[in-house]
C-alpha cells in the first residue's frame, strides 16, 4: 500500500496540469458559451499523448498505468468538464472496446489512430428506450453474405457527431435477449446510411457534442464485428466498469476546480472588515469540501489499483463513481454558496462547475444503478 505518486505519475500530473492552466482554462468559458467542439485542443492533446494514455505504445498509446490515466483525466476535467468527457468517451469507451475485444488487425487499423489523436472515437450503446436497460435496444444487425445490415438509432452519444470511429451495439439475434447483442466498428465517413440526426442542447458538458444517430440500411463488412456474435452485452458491461473510474476522475477534477476557486475567493472577498475565509462558517465549508475531494480520490485510486492488478473491481468502481459524482455536485454547490450572488452569474466559473458536475450522476451508470450494483455485491 503506497499513497505516494511515482516519479512518472508526478511528471504526468505536472505536464497535464501545465497544459490545462496554459491552454484549457483560458478557453473554458468560451467553450462553455459557444458549445463548439475544441478540435485544436483535442489535436494538441493527441500530440501530447493524452488521447491514448492507458494503451501500449505498439498501438500508438502512451503506455501509462491506470493511475496515471486517471490523474491525467482529472487534470483535464479541472480545466473543462466537456473536454474531460471527450477524452473519457474516446479512450475509456471506444478505445478500450477495441483494445480489449478487437483482433490484431482491428487494433492496428482502428485503435492506433485513436491513440495518436488523429481519429476521434465514440461508443454508441444507449437508445431512446434503452438506457440503463441495455437489452431493450432495438437496433439490429442482420447478416447478409459477407456484410451486416444495421438499422436503428442511438441517443446520448458523446463525440457522436465528430467521431471517425464509432463502436455500435446492435442485436444480431433479437430473440436471445442480452445474449443476442453484438458490437461493431463503424466508420461514419465511409459507411453509407450513417446519419447524425442532431446534437443535444445540454445543461453543461459543453464542447462535447452529444449526438442522436440513425442507421438506415447501413452495410458494414463482417470483419468489423468485435469478438463474436452475442458478445456485446458482456463487452459493454466490462467497458463501462472501467469507464466508471474515469468518470470518478472527471468528477474529482471538477470538484477540485470548484474548491480551488472557493478558497481563492474566500481569501479575497471582504465583509465586515475581514476576508470571509476568516469566518468559521466558511472555514468549515472549505474543510468539508476538501475532505470530500480527498475521500473520492482514494476511492478512485483503489478501484484503479484493483484494475491494474487484474482483480475484480466492479463494486469498487461503482463506489468510486457514485461517491465522486455526488460529492462533485455537492462541492460545486458549496462553491456557489461561498461566492454568494456572484456564484450565480457567468462572471465566475462557479456556476459552470455545478452544471458540469451534475452529468456525472447520470451517464455511465446512474447513481441508482450503481447503488443496485453495490448492494448486489454486498449480498453475494
Amino acid at each position: 500500500m503506497d499513497f505516494a505518486l511515482t516519479a512518472e505519475q508526478k511528471q504526468i500530473k505536472e505536464m497535464v496540469s501545465e497544459f490545462v492552466d496554459e491552454e484549457v482554462k483560458p478557453r473554458a468559458a468560451e467553450i462553455d458559451e459557444t458549445d463548439e467542439f475544441p478540435a485544436d485542443l483535442v489535436a494538441e492533446m493527441g500530440q501530447l499523448g493524452l488521447m491514448g494514455m492507458p494503451f501500449p505504445e505498439e498501438y500508438g498509446g502512451a503506455g501509462l498505468d491506470y493511475h496515471s490515466y486517471a490523474i491525467g483525466l482529472e487534470e483535464i476535467s479541472r480545466g473543462s468538464g466537456g473536454l474531460g468527457t471527450i477524452v473519457a468517451a474516446h479512450t475509456s469507451l471506444a478505445g478500450n472496446m477495441l483494445y480489449e475485444f478487437g483482433n490484431e488487425e482491428q487494433k492496428q487499423t482502428y485503435l492506433t489512430p485513436l491513440n495518436e489523436g488523429t481519429d476521434i472515437g465514440a461508443f454508441a450503446l444507449s437508445e431512446p428506450g434503452a438506457g440503463s436497460d441495455v437489452p431493450a435496444m432495438e437496433t439490429t444487425a442482420v447478416k447478409d453474405g459477407d456484410e451486416y445490415v444495421v438499422d436503428g438509432g442511438k441517443l446520448w452519444i458523446s463525440n457522436g457527431s465528430v467521431a471517425d470511429t464509432v463502436v455500435v451495439f446492435a442485436k444480431t439475434d433479437p430473440d436471445a435477449g442480452n445474449k443476442g447483442i453484438s458490437s461493431f466498428v463503424v466508420r461514419p465517413e465511409v459507411d453509407d446510411g450513417f446519419v447524425v440526426e442532431g446534437t443535444e442542447h445540454k445543461l453543461g458538458d459543453k464542447g462535447c457534442p452529444t449526438a442522436e444517430l440513425r442507421f438506415d440500411d447501413m452495410r458494414i463488412p463482417e470483419d468489423r464485428l468485435l469478438g463474436g456474435e452475442g458478445d456485446g452485452f458482456v463487452q459493454a458491461l466490462k467497458t463501462l466498469n472501467g469507464g466508471r473510474i474515469t468518470i470518478a476522475a472527471r468528477s474529482i477534477g471538477i470538484a477540485r476546480a470548484a474548491l480551488d476557486d472557493a478558497v481563492t475567493y474566500a481569501g479575497e472577498r471582504e465583509q465586515f472588515d475581514q476576508p470571509i475565509g476568516d469566518f468559521q462558517a466558511i472555514k468549515h465549508e472549505l474543510a468539508d469540501m476538501d475532505t470530500k475531494v480527498q475521500a473520492a480520490t482514494l476511492l478512485m485510486h483503489k478501484a484503479a489499483d484493483l484494475k491494474m492488478r487484474d482483480e475484480t473491481f466492479i463494486k469498487e468502481a461503482a463506489q468510486a463513481k457514485l461517491y465522486a459524482s455526488e460529492i462533485s455536485r455537492e462541492v460545486a454547490n458549496e462553491g456557489i454558496q461561498i461566492h454568494g450572488g456572484y456564484g450565480y452569474t457567468k462572471d465566475f466559473a462557479a456556476e459552470r462547475y455545478y452544471r458540469d458536475a451534475k452529468l456525472n450522476e447520470i451517464y455511465e451508470g446512474t447513481s441508482e444503478i450503481l447503488r443496485n450494483t453495490i448492494g448486489d455485491w454486498l449480498q453475494k
